[in-house]
């Protein structure tokens, strides 16, 4: 189960192997508070185990570092380039072994979800979401870089959807924040369970 009245903050993860988004929040009263966010980067010029193993390197120590709550990862759905997809699958999996080693639980949200969640609608564009999220965290910038704000985009869903997954019968993640968005949310969550 996820509760996100636990002292520790939710990290967002936006896998990737060239650029990995990070981003945890932590709650403070009825409001989101962003703690971290940035990117994982890896060079395109080493080998692809010497890549995964860098990568692997900096989310343990991202999440020993945060002591994370839950974990919110990106699903992975479809990507037109199947190289891409595979490099995404790789570090998904990878952020998906850090956090069950560390004993944190993880959700999985498409990107229509997370877009859902934050924006209001799932066929939000990037700079919308984007723009979402600074005024959900109250910060006085749009976070960068782009892989950043995703991931921030993430933890704010796992954050923002706990009442309604509760009640379409998924893990519960607490109280939500965007408390407009609930009936939206929990359509959108039904419809991806009867598929």
């Amino acid at each position: 189960m996820f509760d996100v009245s636990l002292p520790g903050p939710i990290l967002g993860i936006d896998p990737g192997l060239s650029r990995c988004g990070y981003g945890a929040i932590r709650r403070e009263g009825s409001s989101l508070r962003a703690i971290a966010c940035g990117v994982i980067r890896t060079p395109p010029t080493d080998e692809l185990p010497q890549r995964l193993a860098a990568l692997h390197v900096e989310l343990e120590a991202l999440v020993a570092e945060l002591r994370p709550s839950a974990v919110a990862v990106e699903r992975v759905l479809f990507q037109v380039n199947a190289r891409t997809a595979i490099s995404v699958g790789q570090a998904s999996g990878l952020a998906l072994t850090v956090a069950a080693r560390a004993g944190v639980p993880v959700a999985h949200y498409s990107p229509n979800e997370v877009k859902l969640a934050v924006a209001g609608h799932g066929g939000a564009d990037k700079a919308q979401v984007a723009d979402m999220v600074a005024r959900l965290l109250t910060l006085s910038q749009i976070p960068g870089p782009p892989d950043a704000a995703d991931a921030l985009a993430l933890a704010i869903c796992h954050a923002g959807t706990g009442r309604v997954r509760a009640a379409v019968g998924v893990a519960d993640v607490g109280p939500t924040p965007v408390r407009s968005f609930e009936r939206a949310v929990a359509a959108a969550l039904a419809r991806d369970g009867a598929r």
